[in-house]
């Protein structure tokens, strides 16, 4: 049985933006979600467990949740296992843990912010900012966009800049809106955006 209703949990206002603009595209009719943006990756962590808790009183069957966490300079896997066991301690079913579509809860690991995604989907970006030149992802930093290094929020805000947008810095949370307006999993170049669009679809699959 699929999932009727799905649960985001996530660290910041950009994430939530991003996640509404494309989830009200993809998802079927008849399905419902929710976005819960908290105040930054720490504060998610630390609230995390108590709030599964929270949930698992009550969370229906037709429903799941979503975690989803920057990795920042985390160890990924250091950064998996303490998501992880933030569900189990909270007596709910992880994905992870388990091998049929019996689970309960996703943890997802944006690799290596926000921003990455944005890189895996090039066209999107330009659909949303038609300036902007159709050749970035030839560029040899850009072509894995789960392993730019530098700051990946700070390469794309250099981009967008070198073509007249956002002189006076990214404005984050527009940018989410207005590329998630366009993102499409299946040209997606991001291993960890099309991990989170894998899972939605599972979520969802009759």
């Amino acid at each position: 049985m699929a999932f009727r209703s799905l649960i985001f949990l996530v660290e910041e206002q950009s994430m939530e933006f991003f996640l509404r603009a494309w989830l009200a595209r993809i998802l079927p009719q008849g399905y419902s979600f929710e976005v819960h943006a908290y105040r930054g990756k720490s504060d998610l962590l630390g609230k995390l467990e108590s709030r599964l808790r929270g949930y698992a009183a009550w969370l229906p069957p037709e429903s799941c949740i979503i975690v989803v966490v920057d990795r920042d300079d985390d160890n990924c896997v250091a950064l998996k296992r303490r998501l992880e066991a933030a569900v189990s301690s909270a007596g709910l079913i992880s994905r992870s843990s388990r091998g049929d579509h019996c689970w309960q809860v996703a943890t997802i690991i944006a690799i290596e912010e926000l921003e990455a995604w944005y890189f895996g989907d090039w066209e999107a970006v330009i659909a949303a900012y038609p300036r902007i030149s159709a050749s970035i992802p030839q560029k040899a930093q850009y072509r894995d966009p789960d392993a730019i290094t530098g700051g990946t929020w700070e390469a794309f805000e250099r981009v967008m800049r070198d073509k007249g947008y956002f002189k006076q810095g990214l404005m984050k949370l527009e940018a989410a809106r207005a590329i998630g307006g366009f993102v499409d999993a299946r040209r997606s170049r991001s291993a960890s955006f099309c991990k989170l669009a894998e899972v939605v679809e599972e979520a969802v699959a009759e």
